[in-house]
């Protein structure tokens, strides 16, 4: 047998491997994301011991927000708009949905796997979360906006943080390097600016806001964590997340070829 067939079918072989690994890590990562995010595990053990410092943190944050509020009703409005239009968490999973059928069309069925766990287990976590700890919302007077089920984390902020870094580390590559900066700085301050509409308009005390972010970054962290594995274990080596998960995206054939053979960009 030619030296160079074999030299195939052992790359082959790697790369069916690799995958399999890579689907048990995807959904491993996923599954121990809820435990993992250490910065989340201290923020809820205060929350249920009513640490007396964060309690003031919240009430003191809900209170001057919600009379700034009650002030400018069309800054309230346009609050509302941003948190039910723009960055609803139906918005935001749309476009996650419409990124991962795109991939599909692309043949990026590893990128598109990655994009759909990514999104789905941070809906469930978020979920499982919220009704384990069954922390109620705030309460105020002459209340601004209303919101059903319980509070922490809050799921806009967790959906924002999950959402926004699938679209990015897929989209990237197809990102000019000098829009990237840019681009970078527009996520961030959505991911913010949800935050910050979910406690200004009343329905999340503060500490529910960074609990959906760092939980959302801990699902994103380690389901992305397990695609660069995968690349590794592929032969096509680590990528840098400022340049997005997969570069090869910008190619005709963003997924290696049939027999381990590498397709031409």
């Amino acid at each position: 047998m030619p030296v160079r067939t074999v030299a195939l079918r052992l790359r082959d072989r790697r790369r069916r491997a690799a995958d399999r690994r890579f689907g048990v890590r995807l959904l491993g990562s996923a599954a121990v994301a809820a435990v993992a995010a250490v910065p989340f595990g201290i923020l809820l053990v205060l929350l249920e011991s009513r640490w007396e410092p964060l309690r003031r943190l919240d009430s003191g944050a809900a209170r001057r927000l919600h009379a700034t509020a009650l002030e400018h009703p069309a800054w309230t409005g346009t609050l509302r708009f941003l948190s039910d239009r723009v960055w609803d968490p139906v918005t935001l999973r749309s476009a996650v949905a419409l990124l991962t059928l795109w991939l599909l069309y692309r043949r990026a069925w590893r990128l598109a796997a990655w994009s759909a766990v990514t999104a789905v287990a941070g809906g469930l976590i978020g979920l499982l979360v919220k009704t384990v700890v069954e922390r109620a919302r705030p309460s105020l007077a002459d209340p601004v906006a209303h919101a059903p089920g319980f509070s922490f984390p809050s799921g806009h902020a967790m959906t924002a943080t999950t959402s926004f870094a699938v679209l990015l580390l897929v989209l990237l590559p197809l990102v000019p390097r000098s829009w990237r900066p840019p681009v970078w700085c527009l996520a961030v301050v959505s991911v913010l600016g949800v935050g910050f509409t979910r406690v200004a308009l009343g329905v999340h005390w503060f500490s529910d806001v960074v609990g959906g972010w760092l939980l959302g970054l801990a699902v994103v962290a380690l389901t992305a964590w397990a695609f660069e594995a995968w690349r590794v274990d592929a032969g096509r080596g680590h990528t840098g997340l400022t340049g997005g998960l997969e570069p090869e995206l910008t190619g005709a054939h963003p997924e290696p070829g049939p027999a381990g053979r590498e397709v031409s960009h």
